[in-house]
């Protein structure tokens, strides 16, 4: 992977500070940080620097100004100008980013500025195909899933590799299913209509209306520039007015791992991912603890077959009744959560992501 004289480095490049909200992105990057051994990264962290530990052992941290750790317009301006300082510096530059608004102008511009430094493009997610009509490849391209590698294909991003994202199966272990009260359905994704929220609240109240008792939770991730006061509130309304008054409505959560443990199921109903990441870390990490999962039916969750209950977009009847089935039933709940975690042992495990990423390095680090 380089020279044996020295470490090869690379600049991890992410729209936000890598030790800032923890969205799709900036998980995957961190990700990456962690696995591949004897590189040294550069990367971006926030500054003020917020209480923990670094997401990054080692390497160069390059200060970001962000004082809530979101990808705002400003973050994102000073990361394209930090990697155009530092690319010349480095043997590589690893792109982790999300095909969003921004991005076919960004495509355009930003390879001309940093010189002829090999890219590797990261791609969580495409937030609307049509920005693929104008949108330029940034180098050697990765995508999650099938279905994005072929969308990314046929718009010109040549042969696209397919890397999974991974699971650290010892920080998500199996834990046994919550005992009392009434069961919690998690709910995750966005406020705005297509993003699951609601849907999940009119699922949730067609199971409440064919007899299950349940405890609504929505951990909800807001996107920037979102009022999310206010989106919270109008979930709550929402909630009651659909007779659900068991209904917390929480804000970003920065560990999920206590929060899914006392959970029941998973519901993530979305009609559009949205740019949220082809296959969602917390459908993995919940699959990974041994709690079943309802989603939507996209193309996008194929990789995870019959590990999880897909539902067809927008069809909250169906999805509603599932959730009642599986909550009545023990002998299946049990069933799916035997079968979600070893999709996630045999799919997404860390040894996988390295290796293809080590792979990747190779042919493009000099």
């Amino acid at each position: 992977m380089g020279p044996a004289t020295r470490r090869p480095r690379v600049l991890l490049v992410t729209s936000g500070p890598l030790d800032g909200q923890d969205g799709a992105d900036i998980k995957l990057a961190a990700a990456v940080a962690e696995v591949m051994d004897g590189v040294d990264f550069v990367w971006f962290a926030r500054r003020p620097r917020p209480a923990g530990p670094s997401p990054v052992a080692g390497g160069q941290p390059l200060p970001l100004l962000s004082l809530d750790g979101l990808p705002h317009v400003q973050q994102r301006f000073q990361a394209a100008l930090l990697s155009v300082a530092m690319a010349r510096r480095t043997d590589l530059v690893h792109v982790v980013m999300t095909l969003g608004p921004g991005y076919p102008r960004f495509s355009r511009v930003w390879p001309r500025l940093i010189g002829g430094t090999p890219v590797l493009h990261t791609v969580p997610g495409v937030v609307r195909p049509e920005l693929l009509r104008r949108a330029r490849p940034l180098g050697t391209t990765v995508a999650l899933s099938d279905v994005t590698a072929r969308q990314l294909g046929r718009a010109g991003f040549g042969d696209v590799a397919v890397v999974l994202p991974m699971v650290r199966l010892d920080r998500w272990p199996v834990r046994p299913r919550p005992v009392s009260g009434p069961p919690t359905v998690l709910v995750t994704g966005h406020h705005d209509p297509l993003g699951g929220a609601y849907d999940a609240i009119r699922a949730a109240a067609v199971a409440v209306r064919a007899g299950a008792r349940l405890r609504l939770l929505l951990a909800l991730r807001g996107r920037p520039g979102q009022d999310l006061a206010a989106h919270e509130r109008a979930l709550r309304e929402r909630a009651a007015q659909e007779g659900l008054f068991r209904t917390d409505v929480l804000g970003p959560v920065r560990d999920m791992r206590e929060l899914i443990a006392a959970a029941d199921v998973l519901l993530f109903l979305p009609r559009a991912l949205g740019g949220k990441a082809d296959v969602p870390l917390t459908v993995l990490e919940a699959l990974a603890t041994g709690r079943p999962a309802i989603l939507s039916d996209l193309p996008q969750f194929s990789v995870l077959r019959d590990a999880v209950l897909r539902t067809p977009p927008g069809d909250t009847h169906r999805a509603g009744h599932l959730l009642r089935q599986l909550l009545d039933r023990p002998w299946w709940w049990q069933s799916l959560a035997e079968q979600g975690r070893a999709a996630v042992e045999e799919n997404f495990t860390p040894e996988r992501f390295r290796d293809r990423y080590a792979a990747l390095y190779r042919e493009l680090l000099p």
